[in-house]
């Protein structure tokens, strides 16, 4: 006799329990073994809660029928969903996903009260003057000067980057980080990255330690 298919696997880890869900039955079956499962497994449970994840694998699922998982394993025990994961997004993520990997470019300078804002990453053959300012949700690349404000990461990208040829900026900011620029007696003379480090804090440095601090920012395989 071949043994019943399982839709749900529950396993233990040190930070909760992971709920892994079939993604090949129908929905209606996954919600039943859930409910089964979590009233015969875990009864003794502690009275406080417990976080639990949820993976779905490639099921897609809509917001209410998100809403109605967590509502099946908090009303069977005290366990909290912290995240559902699925590897299925909907058509406007994609799109937001591409339009976030974009590269804009602009040749010109960037003036006092003149704010560029774009999704992606920005590439600047230019200045950015006093008083200007540069948004973008991924990194921004200036070949030129930056005196001005650069925000890069600015929809939550901590691992966004800012480059400039001659770094010398008002303010720097890197998601909700925060970096003023020191008093400088000259300026640089070679191009310059700012990112956030492993302290949680905007540094300024050479050019040469990107590729070591952002090794994921290069795909050239071809060299030596």
């Amino acid at each position: 006799m071949s043994q019943k298919r399982q839709h749900v696997m529950i396993k233990g880890t040190k930070d909760g329990f992971i709920l892994k869900l079939d993604d090949q039955c129908s929905y209606d079956v996954l919600k039943e073994e859930m409910v089964e499962k979590l009233s015969v497994q875990y009864n003794s449970i502690e009275e406080h809660a417990v976080k639990a994840k949820i993976e779905v694998g490639n099921r897609f699922l809509t917001e209410d029928q998100k809403e109605e998982l967590k509502e099946i394993v908090h009303r069977q025990k005290s366990l909290i969903v912290e995240e559902i994961y699925s590897n299925v997004i909907t058509v406007e993520e994609s799109n937001q996903l591409i339009r976030e990997r974009e590269m804009s470019s602009l040749t010109g300078i960037v003036r006092s009260g003149q704010v560029i804002e774009v999704e992606g990453d920005f590439l600047l053959i230019g200045d950015v003057n006093p008083g200007g300012m540069i948004m973008a949700g991924g990194n921004i690349f200036i070949l030129g000067s930056l005196k001005g404000i650069a925000h890069a990461g600015c929809y939550g990208n901590n691992d966004a980057v800012i480059v400039a040829s001659q770094m010398t900026p008002a303010q720097l900011r890197i998601s909700t980080r925060l970096n003023r620029s020191p008093d400088q007696d000259e300026e640089p003379h070679e191009m310059e990255c700012a990112f956030i480090d492993e302290n949680d804090q905007i540094v300024v440095d050479r050019l040469q330690v990107l590729r070591h601090v952002r090794p994921g920012m290069t795909n050239f395989e071809g060299g030596r």
